[in-house]
């Protein structure tokens, strides 16, 4: 079926939903096959329970059904992603095509849009990722969630694989695009530094191609070498000709330190105070990419701070939370090298009179798992923290490295949850991190 006539279709419903559970009534259902489940079959309940049209693959036993309602195609996937590509293409603002900002990076891509998102929200009605939605079925969804309200998108784009960017580019067609950073994470998929690089740098070959711009950190040098070998700054007249500058030194930015009256980041940048909810100087970069994006678009460095200051993190990252007995640095959502060690130097300089490291396997890193890992836990242990709890086989499987010293290894978060309830802690400041597979918010009920 041509994806015109699937567009037309789509137009009646204006929301798409891939799981049964959240039907509500007149939504287009995309019947998709995964590892554990097969949504065709699913496809007949879907229009049972509201949904106007229900889209499933020409082989499936449902397609054998003479239901007007089913809308038969070769691959659901591969029909939401072309339909997601074509309401983008057919999307207009005061008669100009809608304008999309795509953004990816190793580390503080979620952050990092959630503060464009409330800095943009200013001026514009913004469409965004929700939550994390930044694969090739979550980058679809976030396009055909856009309406005629929508003045402005923000898409996230999550890799693992090479080529992942690549495609998903070209379902979004952006118009701008942002790297936050690139570290040592999903290694397994990558390859090594240089392929997680190179996978990355499939949004500057994207730009590069189609003559748009690119917010760049240029105080990172990853990034500018990334834009160089792309040629992006070929023009010697205008050295950012397809650059769009921003990073804390080039503002002009400085971190303030943190103590216990002041615990969140703080920014001092052109003479005005920026005060945060988010933890962490590794933050500053995700802050400064936010006001260069609203300031481009039009909103006030002022109305910017505000919105920044306004915002409060959640789902795990960058929080700080007071319990009845400790102060919690909740970084829970993902880990990495690259994360990891910007947590350990972040927390060592926060001014508590305890500090407790709860730190959870660092998944995906392939052969560099072990390596990693010793590393972690090396400079764990070099710091000034009470005591260093471990948990995870890939840690345990490099134990031997903390003999003598204050630091206890688990197998499973629900295992050290358990010792926590034997051994309170309390008085303490604790930063809890690691891969979303270790599920370290296990521990926070008994913290």
């Amino acid at each position: 079926m041509e994806i015109i006539s699937i567009y037309n279709k789509f137009k009646e419903c204006g929301v798409v939903t891939t799981d049964t559970r959240t039907l509500k009534g007149g939504e287009m259902f995309f019947a998709l096959k995964g590892e554990n489940f097969d949504g065709n079959e699913y496809a007949l309940k879907a229009l049972e329970l509201g949904a106007r049209y229900a889209v499933v693959n020409k082989s499936a036993a449902v397609a054998a059904s003479d239901d007007p309602r089913l809308v038969k195609v070769d691959d659901t996937l591969k029909t939401l992603q072309d339909l997601a590509r074509w309401h983008r293409s057919m999307t207009f603002v005061d008669g100009k095509p809608l304008t999309v900002i795509a953004l990816t990076g190793t580390n503080g891509k979620t952050t990092t849009k959630e503060l464009i998102r409330e800095v943009l929200s200013v001026k514009y009605r913004v469409t965004a990722t929700e939550g994390n939605l930044n694969n090739s079925i979550g980058v679809p969804l976030t396009l055909l969630r856009i309406n005629s309200e929508t003045q402005l998108a923000v898409v996230e784009m999550g890799a693992s694989h090479p080529g992942d960017i690549k495609e998903l580019v070209e379902i979004a067609l952006p118009n701008y695009g942002l790297i936050t950073n690139v570290g040592k994470a999903h290694l397994l998929g990558f390859g090594n530094f240089e392929g997680v690089k190179k996978t990355k740098g499939e949004l500057y070959d994207y730009l590069r191609r189609t003559a748009d711009k690119v917010f760049i950190n240029v105080d990172n040098p990853h990034l500018c070498q990334m834009a160089s070998e792309r040629n992006l700054q070929s023009d010697p007249e205008r050295p950012y000709s397809l650059l769009l500058p921003y990073g804390l030194d080039y503002q002009g930015g400085v971190v303030l330190f943190s103590d216990e009256k002041h615990p969140f980041l703080r920014i001092l940048c052109g003479g005005v105070l920026i005060n945060t909810n988010l933890v962490g100087s590794y933050n500053a970069d995700n802050v400064m990419a936010a006001i260069a994006v609203g300031v481009h678009f039009g909103v006030s460095f002022e109305d910017a701070v505000k919105a920044i200051e306004a915002y409060v993190p959640s789902n795990n990252r960058s929080q700080m939370t007071k319990t009845e007995n400790n102060t919690l640095i909740v970084d829970a959502y993902n880990a990495n090298p690259t994360s990891m060690a910007a947590a350990l130097e972040n927390f060592s300089n926060v001014s508590a009179k305890c500090r407790i490291a709860m730190l959870g396997d660092m998944l995906e890193l392939g052969e560099d798992s072990a390596a990693e890992h010793k590393a972690v836990v090396e400079s764990a242990l070099s710091r000034t923290f009470c005591i260093v709890f471990f948990v995870g086989k890939e840690f345990s499987a490099v134990s031997s490295v903390a003999d003598g010293s204050s630091a206890m290894f688990f197998n499973t978060s629900d295992e050290l949850a358990e010792y926590l309830r034997a051994n309170p802690v309390k008085d303490a400041t604790v930063l809890i991190k690691g891969s979303r597979g270790t599920r370290m918010e296990k521990v926070l009920p008994v913290l």
